[in-house]
């Protein structure tokens, strides 16, 4: 009896404190509770309204190659496309107030030269541009020769492609390049305007002591082998002559016409500088032959050629043209001055002697209107790319 007279006062007391909190509960029920079916909530004040967001500029990260162009003159980006004959003493100071990118050593520069005196040139040529220099060097090997015909330079001349292969093969090439390399390098030259990927197998053909001698398989594997090679020592490679020389004569002394068909050039001569673009080659020297079934202008001087290049065979780095002086040129042009039309063309880097008049001519063409500052920025960051590749920047 008493068990369940306090289970019965227990279950009162539940009840009780149940029901007081239900009650607590209805006394402050939030206002929206309160509301009948119609009214609506009044604020105590209006709401602010909300702001749109305001866009904001959009981040641009700019490559080092930007940075450095950004802060260069248009006289110094004018300079930094020439590839110039590197200058007698007595015209050193003049010319290297112009800021070429880069400067090319010949036999006037290296014959009779101890080591000690070509490293000393080569720096004070540094020491005078604001942006390193690239300094380069024809040393093909066999008749093309600079540095090794100098035997204070290197003890012996380096051997032609042939000869390299024909002892050892693509192995004897590869280390060849690799030596080769490591001679320039300790010089202060970090191009060297190699290698040739002309194909010919004709002894009699102008061009065939400076190639391989091979097909155009066995050039390409050639073309691979040395590019791959120097760009291992992180020197300059630079394949020519687009878009093939062929059996051509010398365009040092004349104008070269080659009537061959296009079959010809993709089933052959495009086939080593492809190969050379796969392997990351960062430069193509364009020659100056007029390849009639592309255009009837000089390879160097035509956009049809240039475009094809980019664009077919999908080559980004830095075109330049063979050496602008050759008679090839100055007899197709009649003695005027060629570097804004080889500029216009596609070119990137100029190869020429004259500075000075090149120089002044690029400058009155974009102070004309004919160049523009926007396409001269697109050829100095493809140079300021490879200056960077090479390391010679800080």
């Amino acid at each position: 009896m008493n068990t369940l007279k306090r289970a019965a006062i227990g279950l009162f007391c539940l009840l009780l404190l149940v029901g007081s909190i239900i009650l607590a509960v209805w006394i402050v029920r939030p206002q929206w509770l309160q509301l009948k079916p119609d009214e609506k909530v009044e604020a105590d004040h209006e709401p602010e309204p909300i702001k749109p967001v305001e866009p904001s500029e959009p981040v641009i990260v700019k490559t080092r190659a930007e940075e450095l162009l950004s802060e260069m003159s248009l006289e110094d980006k004018i300079g930094q496309i020439f590839f110039i004959r590197c200058p007698l003493d007595e015209e050193l100071e003049s010319v290297m107030e112009l800021q070429p990118g880069g400067v090319i050593l010949f036999g006037r520069d290296l014959n009779g030269k101890t080591s000690q005196e070509v490293i000393d040139k080569n720096a004070l040529l540094q020491s005078m541009s604001k942006l390193p220099l690239l300094i380069g060097v024809d040393e093909e090997g066999g008749i093309v020769n600079r540095v090794s015909w100098n035997p204070a330079l290197v003890p012996t001349p380096f051997p032609s492609p042939q000869a390299l292969y024909d002892e050892g093969g693509l192995a004897e090439v590869s280390q060849d390049a690799k030596t080769k390399s490591s001679y320039l390098l300790a010089l202060g030259i970090n191009v060297n305007l190699a290698p040739v990927a002309d194909v010919t197998d004709n002894p009699e053909d102008y061009m065939y002591p400076r190639t391989v001698g091979l097909d155009g398989e066995g050039t390409a594997a050639y073309v691979a082998a040395v590019v791959d090679a120097m760009n291992e020592m992180q020197i300059g490679s630079c394949l020519k002559h687009f878009p093939g020389y062929g059996s051509n004569i010398d365009t040092h002394e004349d104008i070269a016409v080659d009537e061959r068909a296009k079959e010809v050039f993709y089933n052959q001569d495009f086939i080593p500088f492809k190969a050379g673009i796969d392997h990351q080659a960062p430069a193509i020297l364009v020659a100056h032959n007029i390849v009639t079934c592309f255009d009837e202008l000089p390879a160097s001087l035509s956009p049809t050629i240039h475009e094809l290049l980019r664009n077919e065979l999908n080559f980004q780095g830095v075109i330049m043209s063979d050496d602008l002086s050759m008679q090839a040129i100055r007899k197709f042009t009649d003695e005027k001055e060629p570097s804004v039309e080889a500029f216009l063309a596609g070119n990137d880097l100029l190869i020429i002697t004259d500075f000075k008049a090149g120089a002044a001519a690029m400058k009155q063409a974009v102070d004309e209107g004919k160049v523009s500052e926007e396409r001269l920025n697109e050829s100095v960051l493809r140079i300021l790319n490879w200056k960077l590749s090479l390391n010679l920047m800080d």
